[in-house]
């Protein structure tokens, strides 16, 4: 009778070069996918959202209230966000994160939107036109894991701390 076959673990252990890689996908994103959960049904719903970073390099967003993502989130926090863009070629081939975690819609009245409104105009220069819009808000993820496939043969699971910049608390 045979051994049976060793089950060989995908993922591989965090290094700098993982976390390196995810902090650059982060920084460079402009956009990604948002997976929330519907209220009503509890399906997934995906929505393409413009993200950026906060000075602390934890990726935000800019929504309003009238969204079908923002209402989901509303009465479920829990979200992932994907991140990535495709290049030429294999579209599997290249670099991606999913961040999992939990959205936190931030106080139009909260002391940090100033500084979350002008690092967001930085990165979206054309949301001038609605930032200050009574009904949008900004998001923060809360983040809780992240899972970054590298490219083929390249996955790996972080946690926060692989992901926080240098000196942010």
């Amino acid at each position: 009778m045979s051994e049976p076959a060793k089950k060989i673990d995908p993922i591989r252990p965090t290094d700098g070069d993982a976390r390196e890689m995810a902090r650059l996908l982060i920084a460079e994103a402009h956009f990604g996918a948002l997976g929330v959960l519907e209220p009503e049904s509890g399906m997934p719903l995906v929505s393409r959202i413009a993200i950026g970073t906060d000075n602390q390099g934890r990726v935000i967003s800019l929504a309003s209230d009238l969204s079908f993502h923002s209402q989901s989130l509303a009465a479920d926090s829990r979200a992932s966000v994907l991140i990535g863009e495709p290049g030429k070629g294999d579209p599997l081939a290249h670099p991606r994160i999913t961040l999992i975690g939990r959205m936190q819609k931030l106080d139009n009245a909260s002391p940090e939107r100033g500084e979350l409104r002008e690092a967001w105009l930085k990165q979206h220069p054309k949301a001038q036109l609605y930032v200050d819009f009574a009904d949008f808000h900004f998001y923060r993820l809360k983040l809780e894991r992240a899972h970054l496939n590298g490219g083929f043969g390249k996955a790996y699971v972080l946690k926060p701390e692989d992901l926080a910049m240098s000196g942010a608390t």
